[in-house]
């Protein structure tokens, strides 16, 4: 049995953000032949939501890691096999850091993205993708009195670079700061990747990292790519995820590169 990592967006998904017939069956095939797939995503759990059901990862005891593994769900039973929890001293400073750099800062609530600062076109682009309501509310860092596992920012990508360098030296020692777009900014619990997570599911569900293989394409898949027995990048993906992948596929998301790597790495 073979474990399989898959990012959405850019890997699992096309440009369009869909998911072809082509890759769809190839997944389904592999799982009907008692294989494993593992959802690693940025996203929220609802924007996973429709990529689980369409898998039948409930059915095949499938698992998702979601907000960039800082929460780790086993689908079998619905259970949470891990969660970090983001640091609420800490919302309130970056809130304020936001606002005098005029940068976007969201979090999640339910089925919900809210905000506090003025909205802009990367909050609604974050919403729309996993199908959630964007809202904002007032005061936002005495608004969150829940748990929540991570913050976003947005920037343009021509000031990103240089506000997540600043955020990251801010912030050393109490979270992982890193984009995961041009335009997004990840604010997570310290310690917080894919592949801690990953090595966290598979000590509690005893699986050897030699029948691992994971799938990427951006800056926030490089710890898993490196974590996994083989580390795949999409031919559409980053410089720098290329070079720390074992393999790079010669096609992209939108000619179905994943079928490529089940081929190849799965049935091969």
């Amino acid at each position: 049995m073979k474990y399989l990592i898959l990012d959405v967006d850019g890997t699992l998904t096309n440009s369009k953000k869909e998911l072809t017939d082509k890759t769809y069956e190839a997944l389904m095939n592999i799982q009907e032949k008692g294989h494993k797939i593992i959802i690693a995503s940025g996203r929220p759990t609802p924007g996973v939501k429709w990529i689980v059901d369409k898998l039948k990862l409930h059915e095949y005891g499938g698992y998702v890691l979601c907000f960039n593994g800082a929460k780790v769900i086993d689908l079998k039973n619905d259970k949470i096999i891990y969660q970090n929890i983001f640091p609420r001293e800490c919302i309130a400073p970056l809130y304020e850091y936001a606002v005098k750099n005029d940068m976007g800062m969201i979090t999640y609530e339910g089925d919900t993205v809210i905000h506090g600062t003025r909205p802009d076109d990367y909050m609604r682009f974050e919403a729309r993708l996993n199908f959630m309501e964007l809202r904002q509310v007032d005061n936002f860092p005495d608004y969150i009195t829940f748990d929540v596992n991570k913050c976003l920012f947005t920037a343009s990508p021509e000031v990103a670079p240089e506000l997540e360098k600043e955020m990251a030296a801010m912030y050393e020692g109490k979270l992982s700061i890193y984009r995961s777009e041009e335009f997004f900014i990840e604010a997570m619990p310290l310690g917080v990747d894919k592949a801690a997570s990953l090595d966290k599911l598979f000590s509690a569900i005893g699986v050897n990292v030699a029948d691992t293989v994971a799938c990427g394409d951006g800056f926030n898949d490089m710890s898993m790519i490196k974590y996994a027995n083989v580390g795949v990048c999409m031919k559409n993906g980053q410089q720098v995820v290329k070079e720390a992948a074992d393999y790079v596929t010669e096609k992209t998301n939108d000619e179905d590169g994943l079928v490529e790597v089940i081929d190849k790495f799965i049935l091969g």
